[in-house]
């Protein structure tokens, strides 16, 4: 017998060889319909696999309600993409086939005299679903590593080969459903099924292993759906997602271009974008200095030396940019992939006491990273972006008080540009593998000691994802939902004994003896270029009025109001309020129009009476006229309305 014990605490036994499935049924017919998976022991089981653990199990039946079963049945859905495509391509190599944030791919190797095309889409999503309605079950088998191997050799499939390598005797499963099956660690849905709506929706290269030196794959995406309707509304969400991309957007607005001369993943700043930016600098800036930040510079580029100190170049060196070399031939460079090695040595240029602590050092820095081309992706993915990075330098007994203080930079952050929704992640070690990690076991348990407690202390709601620990510290990482229930992993926060050790950092205590700083590291907007490509989508380019790059448009009714919008333009830039004259011999309503397409929010209207009258005629974007008014009091409006913006 197994003893099991439910969410309520309610136990009972069953005999060896019952599955959770079995279990659902004796609870309730409606509730076994709509099992997907199963939870044992903290662990994702298939709701088919057999229950023989002789000690106490705690068992929780896993529904589409619950996160866990979205990407069980986004990866049982893969399969099912596999078996659809080995149908119509026999020859097709399949090698992974995971779930993703939303859906799932499949790599494939298909011949060479053979492609597949998004118009051959639609009749693979045919095919899931006539595969699908045979409510053909996921079968796991525990197989040797030599069958497994013999099983692709026969296919001539050296993907799974390479992956079975890695792998060892008594950890290796296949699954099977219908006519496919493949190395899978699993878990599964129960069968075929659940899965009710398909959609295939794109084809992209992918390079297996991520590697470009290797052989580039075809990427099929997918998603589906356990309803026909949840797809419709995923799908009417996508194209709103298409309309609100920041690519289209930033192009409408003239925010930002790339140049292929000028290199892939480098993005050119315009005129209204650096605007949008340098607002965004000042936020924080102000905020900072509020806060006791103090303003440092480093360079782009820093010695090797500096990054093999720091544990950068042994983590990153072989898939960073090359060397830059100079006529010495001792000498190497390389393009800055971090600031904070650049602060340990600021902080190390004087001698620190205790009474000097904590030194807050803040930089808007430029940092380079190499992505693969295939990886990036508008501002969200690039090779040069800018960190509102600070590393703060605090003692022990400063350490928790100064994280808190971070942490209310953050929230103040997402409060003022409306980022409502958000869950906070504590990222950890990975249990197991610990090798990509420096520092002792110490100051690890230290640092994330002193991250609980202090989300603790703010009574944050938190969730524990080991594995997701920056290489050199534990972090605290604040993952925001947009507009369309998307989530973007945004500010971070990062506790770090170990580079103030690697750097020998040190301050003179109260008892007159050297001690170790520690080191926090935070950048509340993670980066200027992805954090605006997330704000574009989130507002669809309608910025708050006090980060829009042009808050007014000056439109004057002919030429001969030319004069008199000039006076008022003037006034306005005076008052450092952005404004800009359409001149254009275009009618009064395509002006309008057009200024209200570009998500200008006030227009002024000039016209024979409001020159007379010595006046202006306001319109708010999306708002019927707000009438005639004089400069003076338009100004007092929209500094009354920036400063209720910026108000918590």
């Amino acid at each position: 017998m197994v003893l099991v014990e439910l969410p309520d605490k309610t136990k009972k036994e069953f005999p060896k060889g019952t599955t959770s499935m079995d279990i659902a049924n004796q609870i309730s017919e409606g509730l076994a319909r709509n099992v997907l998976a199963a939870e044992i022991n903290g662990e994702i089981w298939d709701a088919n696999r057999e229950l023989t653990d002789n000690e106490l199990i705690k068992l929780r039946l896993l529904t589409w309600r619950d996160e866990e079963s979205k990407k069980i049945l986004w990866h049982s859905s893969a399969h099912l993409m596999a078996e659809a495509v080995k149908f119509f391509y026999p020859k097709v190599k399949f090698t992974i086939g995971p779930a993703i944030e939303n859906g799932f791919y499949y790599d494939l190797e298909f011949p060479d005299n053979s492609t597949i095309s998004t118009e051959d889409l639609k009749k693979v999503e045919n095919k899931m679903l006539e595969l699908a309605s045979k409510k053909n079950i996921f079968i796991r088998k525990n197989i040797t590593k030599k069958e497994a191997i013999n099983f692709y050799e026969e296919k001539n499939n050296n993907y799974k080969i390479e992956l079975l390598n890695e792998l060892n005797d008594g950890e290796i499963t296949f699954y099977t459903q219908g006519d496919f099956t493949d190395l899978c660690k699993g878990p599964h849905i129960p069968h075929t099924g659940f899965i009710k709506a398909v959609k295939l929706l794109n084809i992209a290269g992918a390079y297996w292993r991520g590697d470009e030196n290797k052989k580039q794959l075809t990427r099929i995406y997918g998603i589906s759906f356990p309803k026909k309707k949840e797809l419709n509304e995923y799908l009417i969400l996508l194209e709103e997602a298409k309309k609100r991309d920041h690519r289209k957007i930033g192009k409408e607005m003239g925010l930002f271009t790339f140049s292929n001369k000028v290199g892939q993943g480098l993005p050119l700043w315009l005129p209204k974008g650096t605007i949008v930016r340098e607002e965004l600098v000042k936020f924080m800036r102000d905020l900072q200095i509020k806060s006791g930040y103090e303003s440092v510079t480093t360079p782009h580029i820093g010695s090797k030396d500096l990054y093999v100190c720091s544990g950068h170049y042994e983590k990153y060196g072989e898939d960073s940019f090359q060397p830059i070399k100079t006529p010495s031939k001792k000498e190497e460079f390389f393009l800055k992939p971090m600031n904070c090695p650049h602060h340990c040595e600021i902080y190390k240029s004087s001698p620190k006491s205790y009474k000097d602590l904590p030194i807050r050092y803040a930089e808007f820095g430029t940092v380079y990273r190499y992505e693969q081309s295939g990886e990036l992706h508008g501002l969200t993915r690039v090779r040069g972006f800018t960190q509102d990075d600070a590393h703060i330098f605090v003692t022990e007994d400063q350490l928790e008080y100064e994280f808190k203080k971070v942490i209310d930079i953050v929230l103040h952050v997402f409060k003022i540009l409306k980022f409502k929704e958000y869950t906070v992640q504590i990222s950890l070690r990975d249990k197991e593998d610990k090798s990509k990690y420096i520092g002792s076991e110490k100051n690890w348990d230290l640092a994330e000691k002193a991250i609980i407690n202090a989300t603790k202390s703010k009574k944050l709601n938190t969730v524990i994802e080991y594995g997701e620990a920056a290489f050199y510290g534990p972090k605290l990482d604040f993952m925001i939902k947009d507009v369309l229930g998307r989530n973007w992993q945004l500010g971070t926060i990062q506790v770090d004994y170990n580079l103030p050790e690697r750097f020998n950092l040190e301050y003179i205590g109260r008892d007159n003896k050297a001690h170790r700083p520690i080191m926090i590291h935070r950048a509340p907007f993670g980066s200027l270029e992805r954090f605006l490509a997330i704000l574009i989508e989130h507002t669809a380019g309608n910025f708050p009025l006090w980060l829009i790059p042009e808050q007014v448009k000056i439109i004057p009714v002919s030429e001969k109001f030319t004069e008199y919008s000039n006076k008022i333009l003037n006034f306005l830039k005076n008052y450092e309020i952005r404004a800009h004259i359409d001149v254009r011999s275009e009618t009064i309503g395509k002006r309008i129009r057009d200024a209200e397409i570009n998500k200008t929010p006030y227009m002024i209207i000039i016209g024979e009476r409001e020159l007379n009258e010595n006046l202006i005629s306001v319109r708010k974007r999306g708002m019927e006229d707000l009438g005639s008014m004089t400069c003076e009091d338009f100004y007092h409006r929209i500094k009354e309305e920036i400063k209720k913006e910026k108000e918590v």
